[in-house]
């Protein structure tokens, strides 16, 4: 799929950068992304890879907008408290960017019915809330072995990482289930992190559509708001994995 004019001017900066060039932006033009959650990180991810030039991005949501995600959730706004955040979302970002096809679909991310709405993406972007659905999408990367790009956020902290099967560890290698595992009431969040977190996604994802190297697999980025410090971990597979295990 060749670049229009339109598209050569609208992508300029990104297509000055050596390691894109055009041939790198036809590649994003034909990429396919899956961006799980359009809340906080879903919101920055998606919008973000839409303007990067992103030909195919499909989103998922099962929630409605709600005041209180409007400090964070940037690609919802007051006048879309009510709606499908699916909804809201597709309408900002084809007003965004034509050049691409959005695909928007409300509903929630089930063992039952995630390979269906990852369809044909190859890569997973996690923007879930929740370990239980974050196990969903890890256990579909690693069976039809899809790139997962990890985001997690809690108050003034945020958490980012890139699964790659068969290459990295999973997340479960990383954050093991415990028996009495539940999920607990949503955690306070300054607006801004999800933010750093969620350009981070994107960034990764970029990487991975145009093979740039320096991801970030085997590694587990951690920031900081309070003293604004970034700090690594090497992660490494465990050999007793339930999930990826040889």
């Amino acid at each position: 799929m060749e670049l229009t004019k339109e598209e050569l001017l609208r992508y300029n900066r990104q297509i000055m950068i050596p390691e894109i060039g055009e041939e790198g932006q036809r590649k994003l033009k034909n990429a396919k992304v899956f961006v799980a959650g359009v809340g906080g990180l879903g919101s920055i991810s998606s919008y973000y890879l839409t303007a990067a030039g992103i030909g195919h991005l499909t989103i998922v949501d099962k929630d409605k907008v709600d005041y209180s995600n409007l400090n964070r959730q940037i690609i919802h706004w007051t006048s879309d408290v009510g709606n499908w955040k699916t909804e809201s979302g597709i309408r900002k970002l084809q007003n965004l960017n034509p050049h691409c096809s959005i695909r928007a679909i409300q509903a929630e991310i089930r063992e039952d019915n995630c390979r269906e709405l990852i369809g044909d993406c190859s890569i997973i972007v996690d923007a879930m809330d929740n370990m239980k659905t974050r196990r969903i999408l890890n256990a579909a990367s690693v069976k039809n072995g899809i790139p997962y790009i990890y985001g997690g956020v809690h108050q003034l902290d945020g958490l980012a990482s890139v699964f790659v099967p068969g290459e990295t560890p999973c997340l479960e290698c990383v954050f093991p289930r415990h028996a009495a595992e539940s999920d607990t009431a949503p955690p306070g969040i300054l607006g801004p992190v999800p933010g750093v977190i969620a350009c981070i996604q994107a960034i990764e994802a970029v990487k991975l559509i145009l093979g740039i190297n320096g991801l970030l697999t085997g590694r587990l980025l951690c920031f900081c708001g309070l003293d604004m410090t970034f700090r690594e971990f090497k992660i490494s597979q465990n050999p007793e994995c339930p999930v990826c295990r040889l």
